[in-house]
C-alpha cells in the first residue's frame, strides 16, 4: 500500500505567516528577522498509525514523503526505581536506545534516530544532491545506520576527537562519507566545513534546528509519553546540546493542546546543560534573550571538560522567533547546570535503579529531575516526564561485535571554500 503524506503548510514562527513547503524550505523567504518556521499539519487531532511500524507510527504529525526501513519509536514506561528513590508517584520515562526488555531497539541507541528517519523520509526519492549533516557525535550516527540501511547519499561532518562515537553493527555503505575537523576542533568547526561544503550545488545542507523534520522526528518523544499516560504531563526533563528537543517537545505540546482530547495546559520545560558549558543556562538565569557571550576559545575549553559532549553547541537556536528562549517564556519552568560529578553519580545510580546503562547526557536529565524535586520545582504526585535520550550502549556491545569508522578526509575548516569542496567531491 502505497504512503499517503499528511498534508501541511509552513508557519513563520516571527511573524505568523503561512506558506507552502517548497520541499526542502529552512525559513520563510520574505522574513526579515531570524525565525525558525513550524509544521502546521491539516490533521489536528493526534492518533498513532496502526498501519505504519516502528517510528512512523507518528507518520500524521511528521513532514514525510516516504518511510523507511529498520525504524524504530521511543518507549515510555512508569519508573518504579528511580520514583521511588526521588519520592514520586507518577514518573513516566521516555526511553530511546536500546533495552529489549521494556521493547527499546533502537541500533544507534540514541534518539537521534527519531531526527535521521524524520529528515530523510522528508526527501524525495529521486533526490539527487547529497545530504550534508554536521554532528558531534550521536546525530552522526544516527544519520549514517539509516542513510546506510536505506542507501541514501550523505557526507557527515565531525570533529575528529568524536570520530570513536562512530560505531555501527555493520560496515557502512559506500554512500555514506565522512570528514573531520582536526583533533582539538569542536562541534562548531564541524559546522563550519559543512557550510563550505553546501556552497556546493551538488550537495544540501540539512538544516539542523530548521529542519521541520528534525523537530517534528525529535517531538515523538512526547507523542510517545502522552500515547502511554493519556495526558499531557505537567513537567519535562532533557539534557540540552542546542536545545532542539525542548523547542520539539513544546510545538507538539501545543498541537494537543488544539486536540484538547490530552489536555489543554502546558508542561514546564526543564533542560539542562553539563557545566561548565552553560551558555543557555547562563543566558536564561540572566533572563537574556541573546546568548550570554563565548569565545571560540572558551568554547573549545569547556566542551573539551564536560563528559556529556555532545551538549557543547555554542551557537544553539535560543534567541530566534520560535527557539528556545520563547518556548520557556512560554512555557515556564527552569535550567539545571549539572556537574560532570553530579552526572557521573547519577550514571551509575539510573542503571541501579532502572537497570539499564545510560549516556552521559541522559545522565545530566535524570540529576536534574533530583535538583527539581530538592528545590520544590515539581511535586510529588504530578505527572512528570523524563527524555531519557540514549543509553543501552553497554548492552549492545556486550552482545555483539561493533565495527568503528573512520573519516575519509581530515580537513581544517580554514581552507577555503573551493579547496574543501574540491577535496570533498572526489568521495562520490
Amino acid at each position: 500500500m502505497a504512503f499517503t503524506p499528511t498534508d501541511y503548510v509552513l508557519m513563520d514562527c516571527g511573524t505568523g505567516r503561512k506558506f507552502a513547503d517548497e520541499g526542502w524550505t529552512l525559513a520563510d523567504p520574505k522574513s526579515t528577522k531570524p525565525a525558525l518556521v513550524r509544521a502546521v499539519y491539516e490533521k489536528k487531532t493526534f492518533d498513532l498509525r496502526d498501519d505504519l511500524e516502528g517510528f512512523y507510527k507518528f507518520a500524521d504529525w511528521l513532514p514525510i514523503k516516504r518511510t523507511l526501513s529498520h525504524s524504530c519509536a521511543p518507549v515510555t514506561y512508569k519508573s518504579k526505581g528511580m520514583a521511588s528513590y526521588l519520592g514520586l508517584e507518577n514518573l513516566y520515562i521516555t526511553f530511546s536506545g536500546y533495552y529489549p526488555q521494556i521493547g527499546a531497539n533502537m541500533e544507534t541507541c540514541s534518539f537521534k534516530e527519531t531526527e535521521a528517519y524524520s529528515v530523510c523520509a522528508r526527501l524525495p526519492e529521486d533526490n539527487d544532491r547529497i545530504l550534508v549533516v554536521a554532528s558531534a557525535g550521536n546525530t552522526a550516527r544516527a544519520f549514517a545506520k539509516v542513510c546506510s540501511d536505506n542507501n541514501i547519499p550523505l557526507l557527515l561532518s565531525i570533529p575528529e576527537d568524536n570520530i570513536n562515537a562512530l560505531w555501527f553493527k555493520k560496515p557502512l555503505n559506500s554512500c555514506v562519507k565522512i570528514i573531520a575537523s582536526p583533533k582539538g576542533s569542536d562541534y562548531f568547526d564541524a559546522i563550519t566545513l559543512s557550510d563550505k561544503v553546501c556552497s556546493s550545488p551538488k550537495f544540501m545542507a540539512e538544516g539542523g534546528a530548521k529542519n521541520i523534520a528534525r523537530r517534528d522526528g525529535m517531538g515523538t518523544t512526547l507523542l510517545s509519553a502522552v500515547a502511554h499516560i493519556g495526558r499531557i504531563p505537567d513537567a519535562y526533563f532533557q539534557a540540552i546540546g542546542s536545545g532542539t528537543g525542548t523547542i520539539a517537545v513544546w510545538e507538539n505540546n501545543l498541537r494537543l493542546i488544539e486536540d484538547g482530547r490530552y489536555g489543554t495546559h502546558k508542561m514546564r520545560l526543564y533542560p539542562s546543560q553539563n557545566d561548565p558549558f552553560t551558555i543557555m543556562y547562563d543566558s536564561w538565569k540572566m533572563k537574556s534573550r541573546e546568548l550570554a557571550p563565548m569565545t571560540p576559545e572558551q568554547a573549545r575549553h569547556c566542551a573539551a571538560v564536560i563528559d556529556a559532549k555532545v551538549l557543547s553547541n555554542r551557537k544553539p537556536p535560543y534567541s530566534l522567533a520560535g527557539g528556545l528562549y520563547d518556548a520557556m517564556c512560554d512555557a515556564s519552568g527552569d535550567m539545571y547546570k549539572v556537574s560532570n560529578e553530579e552526572l557521573a553519580i547519577w550514571k551509575k545510580r539510573f542503571k541501579e535503579l532502572e537497570g539499564i546503562d545510560i549516556y552521559s547526557a541522559a545522565a545530566v536529565a535524570a540529576a536534574s529531575v533530583e535538583m527539581a524535586v530538592k528545590d520544590g520545582s515539581v511535586k510529588k504526585d504530578e505527572i512528570i516526564m523524563l527524555n531519557i535520550t540514549g543509553g543501552g550502549e553497554e548492552l549492545s556491545k556486550s552482545q555483539t561485535d561493533v565495527v568503528y569508522a573512520v573519516p575519509d578526509l581530515v580537513l581544517d575548516p580554514s581552507l577555503s571554500e573551493e579547496e574543501i569542496i574540491s577535496a570533498v567531491e572526489k568521495l562520490f
